[in-house]
Order: structure tokens, then sequence, then C-alpha cells
């Protein structure tokens, strides 16, 4: 055996060991541990010392201590990540935030990481600069809200904000000597953006219309802000093993696109009618079956970027259940999501691993009430969603009030027109506004009376009101310049394609949804588009997409198949025209292009589109 470094040793201070010294103590001693080397010496029950295990009522004294582990995995297997998490809790880097703006410098890995928990993220190379992301739960802002962020983008940001995927806004371009400045003025909106990066519950979305929607089954606004308040006031809600995110659908006319989240809370109704098809499968039933009325069934493991959708669990819960079911599945997942690999630590590799019965029982340990079970044969089927239902003009609930929704090219605003929604909000409607997943925004409660003049004003700031299906369903990520990891200007291309087809004169029956992606996180959930483009390097070192076809959520639940590879970005609005012609002219009357899509195998429509 090789002997050990060498390892001076004060009399009056404990060892102080070099890293090389720890590393080879530590496998010194595990191997010793393995091969059962350590002499046994342990305390009898009356304290005496004894050299036997058998008479022993302790454990060998003898032996170091056990490695610590977070949740059973040892630290030496943890990633980097989990590891800078058990050394110090990143909800405790206010200080260092402090030290980086006062030094107005940009940080190293181990602080990028960290302040991600605060939505502050470090985004270079694609700018040498901060981005925050915002909470907005249940996708509700105030104009008062909407004008401060406005501000805070021409006064210490790039000049404008992004809508995201997850009904939020992310502001860029701020220097390390404004970090504080930063957070305070967001605090001071009553807004946060603790928890909106790295392993932590994003933002908890909800239906956009909720409150108003005529064909909804319950406002699900409260149980989606009950749990962005549990989060916020339970640290061990954070630093969870990946990123977490949970929605609520009120079972009305528009989609949350619940069936990508980890969690996905469908209002649904149970009537007397629907209660009659148990007998055939009352042996799926745990107990009575529930009394008629709304309820919340639960799916699960929803994560577009690897290509899986929610499942529907069985389970059918009461509203008022919704935040303590939440709190105890995300500790289910906080204790036994993994720790060392982060492509396998996201909530459906658990239930991969697991099962659906196992996870739900280890969840019902943490809860004081029985969770319901109810074969899904016996709800209400829920409505269908109106496609690009989020822009346009429609009746709300309340009688003589509209909601109008509107098209934000690529999801970006300038402050101007921040501001004047706001004014609008305030001067037609009642001072908010609704975000939605597909990066628009909905301005709720304006009179009969008042909808031409505001229309109008919308359109003069060049946001479009009118669903037209080749372009207001045109979704983009951040892309390469404000992302790292994406490897397309994907704002610029989804902007170059929505112009080409606003001029191509091509008019179809039926919307269309296009999502242009920067990499494999698929923040624009690509598979989940008619039409999908997942950006990649071609040979020459120029920008290209990946295509894919078919994708749908909700009724139209898919992931989208790839039908091109490596199209060059200035072909793509081209590509997509003919793609739509060539649908427009194959289609049998009333299909929708998802329809068309699935009717033909990706053989038989390369072989149309080559024609």
């Amino acid at each position: 055996m090789p002997s050990a470094p060498a390892m001076p040793v004060s009399a009056s201070a404990s060892p102080s060991f070099s890293p090389a010294q720890k590393e080879y103590l530590q496998g010194f001693m595990a191997g010793v541990a393995a091969s059962g080397q350590f002499p046994f010496t342990g305390h009898t029950a009356s304290g005496q010392l004894t050299a036997s295990s058998a008479h022993a009522a302790t454990g060998n004294l003898a032996a170091p201590p056990p490695e610590d582990t977070v949740f059973g995995t040892p630290l030496s297997d943890l990633c980097k990540e989990e590891r800078w998490k058990h050394d110090e809790d990143p909800l405790n880097a206010w200080e260092r935030l402090i030290a980086h703006a006062d030094a107005d410098k940009f940080p190293d890995a181990e602080n990028t990481y960290r302040f991600k928990t605060f939505g502050l993220f470090y985004v270079a190379p694609a700018q040498d600069s901060f981005m925050i992301r915002l909470r907005v739960p249940a996708c509700q802002i105030t104009a008062h809200q909407l004008r401060g962020l406005a501000d805070l983008a021409a006064d210490l940001g790039g000049g404008y904000a992004d809508l995201t995927t997850r009904g939020n806004l992310q502001i860029r371009e701020f220097k390390p000597r404004d970090l504080i400045k930063v957070l305070t003025r967001v605090q001071d909106l009553g807004l946060t953006s603790r928890g909106s990066g790295a392993d932590n519950i994003r933002n908890i979305t909800a239906s956009p219309n909720s409150g108003f929607d005529p064909d909804e089954l319950l406002d699900v606004r409260p149980f989606a802000l009950g749990v962005h308040h549990y989060i916020l006031n339970h640290r061990d809600l954070y630093g969870l093993p990946r990123k977490f995110n949970v929605a609520f659908d009120n079972g009305g006319s528009l989609t949350a696109a619940a069936d990508t989240n980890d969690i996905g809370f469908f209002a649904t109704r149970v009537t007397e009618a629907s209660l009659s098809k148990l007998s055939a499968l009352d042996s799926q039933l745990s107990a009575s079956p529930p009394a008629p009325g709304v309820y919340f069934r639960v799916q699960l493991g929803g994560i577009s970027g690897h290509q899986d959708f929610a499942r529907d669990t069985g389970l059918l819960i009461k509203p008022s259940e919704a935040v303590a079911v939440t709190a105890a599945m995300i500790r289910v997942f906080a204790e036994n999501g993994d720790r060392t690999n982060r492509k396998k630590s996201r909530l459906k590799y658990v239930l991969d691993a697991w099962g659906f019965e196992k996870f739900i029982a280890e969840t019902q340990k943490k809860l004081a009430f029985p969770l319901g079970r109810l074969p899904l044969e016996a709800c209400e089927p829920r409505r269908p969603v109106i496609k690009h239902g989020w822009v346009g003009v429609y009746k709300q609930a309340q009688r003589g009030l509209n909601s109008i929704g509107l098209t934000v090219p690529a999801g970006r605003l300038k402050p101007r027109q921040l501001h004047h929604l706001a004014d609008l909000a305030d001067q037609h409607g009642k001072g908010e506004l609704r975000l939605t997943v597909w990066q628009n925004i909905i301005l709720p409660h304006i009179a009969d009376a008042d909808i031409s003049d505001v229309v109008r004003q919308l359109h003069h700031i060049g946001l479009a009101t009118e669903a037209n299906s080749l372009t207001s369903g045109i979704i983009a990520c951040t892309g390469s310049k404000g992302c790292k990891y994406s490897s397309a200007d994907t704002k610029s291309h989804a902007l170059a394609t929505s112009k080409h087809l606003a001029a191509c004169g091509l008019n179809l029956e039926q919307p269309v949804n296009l999502h242009f992606t920067g990499c494999a996180h698929s923040c624009a959930q690509h598979y989940c588009g008619d039409l999908g483009f997942i950006s990649t390097k071609l040979p020459d070192g120029g920008e290209g997409y990946h295509v894919v076809i078919g994708g749908g959520m909700d009724q139209e639940q898919g992931i989208a198949q790839e039908i091109f590879r490596g199209v060059r970005a200035s072909e793509v609005p081209a590509l997509v025209e003919k793609i739509l012609r060539t649908y427009d002219v194959r289609r049998v009357r009333g299909e929708t292009f998802v329809q068309w899509t699935r009717r033909h195998a990706i053989k038989e429509l390369q072989e149309f589109l080559s024609a």
C-alpha cells in the first residue's frame, strides 16, 4: 500500500489537509471500511467499553461517521449544482449580489447558478449582461406593474420586454452594478423574481381568461395564487432536483397548455349522468362516488422537450385540496428525484422508475385527507379549446364587457407599447391585463361601446387583434441574441416568417401554430406546434433548423415528427408557405392541419412537398 502524503499536525490545532490529502484520506478510509478492518469499539448498555459488537448498545465508535447525504444521495455522488446548493443555500446569496453590484462584476460559474434562484441570469456570451425573469402568478398583471416594468426596461435594461411561454415577462441587458436596483424596483411593484430560475418551481400558470370566460367551470386564479404564495413562504420548496412546472386549466375556451406541465390541474365537472357510467367501472373506485360538482383532475409528468405529455392519474380532488396536493407532490419529488444526473432529474423520470401508483402512495403519506379517485370516463369530457382563441374580441361572462386578445410579434414589446397597454387597461378596463403562454396579451373588461376605439389604438401601436391563421400563432424563444444555448436567432427568423406569410396572399380556414426554439430545452415547445423548428448549426456554420410537423396540445395532443433536417434559416419562410399551400390544396373539407398531417405518413408528406 502506498504511503499517505505528508500531513503536518499541530499540537494545538486540528490537522489542516490539502484537497489532495483529503481525497486520499477519503478513499483510504472508504477502502478500510469496505474491508471491515476497523476494530470494533462500542459502549454496552451500562456505559462500559466493549470490543464485541454482540454486547454493544452502540455502533462502532472507532469507525468514521458515514458520509453526509442529500435525501440519501452521498455528497460525493452529487452533480456540481447540487453540491453548490448543499454548501450554501442559494436563497442566502443576497450579500453575494451586493458584492457583485458594488464591484460591477460579472459572476463566475457558481455564482451564475446561484443568482438564477433570484431570477437573475447572466446570459453571456449571447449578451454580456443580466436578464431578470419575473413571476406573474395566474398570468395576471396590473397596469401599475406593467408601467413599472416598462420604466425598468427603459432606465436600466435594453429598452424592451419579452413575453414567455410561461405567461410571464423577462427584461434584459442589465449591468452588474444595477442588480440590487433591479430587484428592489421589482419588489416595490409588488412582484418578485425569486425562484424563477435554477432548480425551482417556475411561474404558476392559469387559463388566461379565468374569471371572465363564459365557458369556464371554475375561476382557477385563487388556486394558482395559493400555490404561488405557499412556495414563496416555504424554503424547503426551493432547491429541487430540477425545475418544476404547475398549471391550472379552468375547463373553458382557452388553453393553459397544462398538459405540458409536471403537474396539471384540470377543472372538470361530475354529474349524475356522468356518474351513471360507473356501473362498468366500479372496480376502479377506492371509495364511494363523489357528489356531483366541479373538481380538479390531476395529470403528471408533462415535459414536451423530452417528448412527453402529462398523463391522467385517476385522481379527482376538491379544488380546496389543490394547494396541499401540490405541496405534497413537490416534496415527494424533492426527496426522490435524481441529484446526480441533470439529464434525468425531472419528475418524468421518477414516474418512469416508480410508476404513478407508487408516486401517489408516497404523496398520500404526506396528506391528512384521502386522495379521491374516479375513472376519467365518469367525468364530463372537457370542452374543446378555441385554437388561437387568445387573439380577438370575445364576450365575457359579465354582461356588456369583452376581452380583447392581441398579437405580440415574437413576444417582444417596447416600453411605449407597455405604457399604452397600461393606459388602455386603466381608461377602458379595470386596470388589469392577462399574459398567455402563447406570448400574447389579453385586455379584459372592455365595454361594448369602447371596443372599436381600443382596437384602433392597439393597431396604432403595432398590435393586431385579428386571429389571422398565418401570423397570430407564431411563437419563438429568446434565440441566440439572448441565450447561450441557442444556435439560431429564433426571434428574427420567426418575424421574417410572419412577414413573408402576411404578404403571400394565402388564406386558410383553420389556424396553424409555428414554434421556433433554439435548443433541446424547447422553451418554445417545438414538438407541440403544427409546425416546429429546432435550430441547428449547418456544416458551413450557418443557421438552420430541423423541422417537425403535426404536433398539438389539448384535444390535438401529440408529439410532432421530424420531416426535414438542416433547412437553412433563410429558406424557412418559403418552405412554410409551400407546406401550407400543399395542405390547402390536398386537405378534405373541414380538415385541420394536424388532421391532415396525421392522415399521411412522413414519407408521403415529403413526397408531396418535393413535387
